[in-house]
């Protein structure tokens, strides 16, 4: 039986593996980069060990380093969580080899199925050799590891060496290997899920369909079970080809068999040989804990024949801190707070006052709502994103809740272009227009006290904020019965909540500073100086990093004078294990180039000016 799990992964997935261990009295061992510290999942775990240095290559890529911590640590078993090591069948050996318990599929079937490469030889399907424009447009693929690292959509045949090479790297940093294939690449299409669960008995569940058609960058944002729309004739196809895949193999434990569906045709993608990110929309409709079972399964425990009956529909949601405005930007800071309704799961690797660094995947958290039927879940979802209290860096929430609640995908008619055809509408600026009025009340409470409305009361005090990258100024008077503003009614107002009469509607606003930054419900404000210092000004043309990040190529050949072509991409920087291309804004010279390989940048730092050719 087993006593202690060392878990070889952070984040979120490390502090969810750690709370089904707790519940079930299995110490815990955690690890952690030098940048994760003080991270969450290191702090909930009965023991970490740390791995020196915070690149993922010199840390949770070192399987030897992880295997002497679970030793050192007392650990009688290894949980890979997902990402990582999760689909290495060298690291799985390495485990077992050290006398370990290996919490995943034998290293056999990790081989056979967590190279896409391999898995579709094992199918029958070739991956393209020769891509001709017929073949266009085609997706360059990882070999190993998922979460849309190293994948391209190539739609020109001129990008296809460019975005290989790209997409070798991206991989390469990811996931310690950077082989790539292409594959062609179906539009239109919805992706489309099976999860099995197999014992060491022969028995193989399939615990019925995931839908995780909303993705950006080929990487899921909204994950549902079932999945919505399938005909009786094809959801028993994907549940029977899964099964099928994972005894071709001797597969043990949670898997996951990926499909893209359009129509009534079922096109194989591969075999996830570890546990999804989605994992807990299955959990909620089937009732079960896959990491429990997972635990179960490798103690030897069997399966019952058939698995637990399905109930209700499950939505997920990832609450990424990322700009989806911004060419999907990834931001980092404090995280001052972040809390949801009771009535969802939230699954986080972040505390309130935890740092997002630039390090590692920008997920901040999961949020799952469970209910009888379909939309009722996606109701309760949308509204619990839209009441969370989130304070800190810029986040996908927006487009969460407008996502849920859009025609298309109440009516279950998404494929994986949604975001190609309803991102510019989906990320439209919405802020709140009384949330500067409410900003400055909250500011200005207890100043009446002094009679400040005797020395000038017909003249308005103003506070000027920063909203949606827009200036805003607040004015308001301190009057005989407290703070009046033009316009609205001001029924209360403290530091923290105001309440304001607007057209015969109250509203409160809950209102939270963090130095000059503000947040009024969840509209994000930053408090400008009453009398600004000059700020520095670039000269025109000039590519300012969007990003903290790090640049990890500069395109061949290119220096200060060389021509530019408008779109030509420049150079590339590397910032949450993803690559991000810095492109020239118009057709010109290049008059000035600063950004050199390994170079480590902040938002705003200069990296090249293109001058535009009159």
């Amino acid at each position: 039986m087993i006593t202690s799990v060392l878990v070889a992964n952070r984040g979120e997935i490390a502090c969810r593996v750690v709370r089904t261990c707790r519940e079930a009295g299995i110490r815990t061992v955690a690890v952690h980069s030098d940048a994760d510290a003080h991270a969450l999942h290191a702090r909930v775990a009965d023991t970490a060990v740390r791995l020196p240095g915070s690149a993922p290559a010199d840390t949770y890529l070192r399987g030897d380093l992880i295997v002497k911590a679970a030793l050192a640590a007392g650990a009688d078993a290894v949980h890979p969580g997902y990402g990582f090591l999760s689909e290495n069948a060298g690291f799985a050996r390495d485990v077992r080899d050290a006398g370990l318990v290996w919490i995943g599929p034998p290293p056999e079937a990790i081989e056979a199925m967590a190279s896409k490469t391999r898995a579709k030889e094992l199918l029958g399907i070739e991956p393209l050799r020769e891509v001709t424009e017929a073949d266009l447009p085609v997706l360059v693929k990882a070999a190993a590891g998922g979460g849309g690292r190293g994948m391209r959509v190539v739609r020109h045949l001129a990008d296809l060496d460019a975005e290989l090479a790209a997409a070798r790297a991206e991989a390469a940093s990811a996931f310690g290997d950077g082989e790539v294939f292409v594959e062609p690449y179906v539009e239109g299409g919805r992706h489309v899920e099976v999860q099995v669960l197999a014992d060491t008995h022969g028995t193989v569940w399939a615990l019925g369909t995931r839908d995780c058609s909303l993705q950006r960058r080929h990487q899921k944002v909204i994950e549902e079970a079932p999945a919505p729309g399938l005909s009786a004739v094809l959801d028993a196809e994907v549940r029977a080809l899964a099964v099928r895949a994972a005894r071709a193999v001797g597969y043990v434990g949670a898997g996951t068999v990926e499909f893209l569906v359009a129509g009534e045709r079922a096109h194989f993608l591969e075999m996830n040989t570890r546990l999804q990110v989605e994992h807990p929309v299955t959990e909620a409709v089937f009732g079960i804990d896959l990491v429990a079972e997972q635990i179960r399964v490798a103690e030897g425990h069997a399966l019952a024949e058939d698995p637990p009956r399905a109930r209700g529909h499950a939505v997920e949601a990832r609450l990424y801190a990322e700009d989806p405005a911004s060419n999907w930007a990834p931001q980092t800071g404090r995280l001052h707070r972040l809390a949801v309704p009771d009535a969802v799961r939230l699954d986080t690797g972040y505390a309130d006052g935890d740092d997002i660094g630039v390090h590692y995947d920008p997920m901040l958290a999961k949020v799952v709502a469970h209910a009888p039927t379909r939309a009722e879940a996606i109701r309760k979802l949308a509204a619990a994103l839209d009441r969370a209290v989130i304070h800190g860096p810029v986040t996908n929430r927006d487009l969460l809740v407008r996502s849920l609640r859009h025609p298309e995908f109440t009516a279950a008619r998404v494929d994986t272009g949604f975001y190609d055809r309803h991102l510019p509408g989906l990320t439209e600026p919405a802020p709140d227009p009384h949330a500067p009025l409410a900003a400055a009340l909250a500011d200005a409470h207890g100043r009446s006290r002094f009679g400040g409305w005797r020395n000038v009361p017909s003249r308005p005090q103003t506070k000027r904020y920063l909203m949606a990258g827009e200036e805003h100024e607040a004015r308001y008077r301190h009057g005989r019965q407290g703070l009046e503003a033009d316009g609205v009614r001001v029924v209360h107002a403290d530091a923290d909540v105001v309440l304001l009469e607007v057209d015969g509607v109250q509203r409160t606003f809950e209102v939270a500073r963090y130095g000059d930054q503000v947040y009024v419900n969840s509209t994000a404000l930053t408090a400008l100086p009453r009398f600004p210092d000059p700020t520095a000004q670039h000269a025109p043309g000039s590519l300012l990093a969007p990003m903290p990040g790090t640049v990890v190529r500069v395109a061949d050949g290119l220096t200060a004078g060389a021509p530019v072509k408008a779109g030509e991409p420049l150079l590339w920087l590397e910032a949450m294990k993803m690559q991000h291309k810095i492109t020239a804004p118009a057709t010109g010279t290049l008059t000035g180039l600063h950004a050199v390989p390994g170079q480590q940048v902040e938002p705003g730092t200069l990296l090249a000016v293109v001058t535009e050719t009159p």
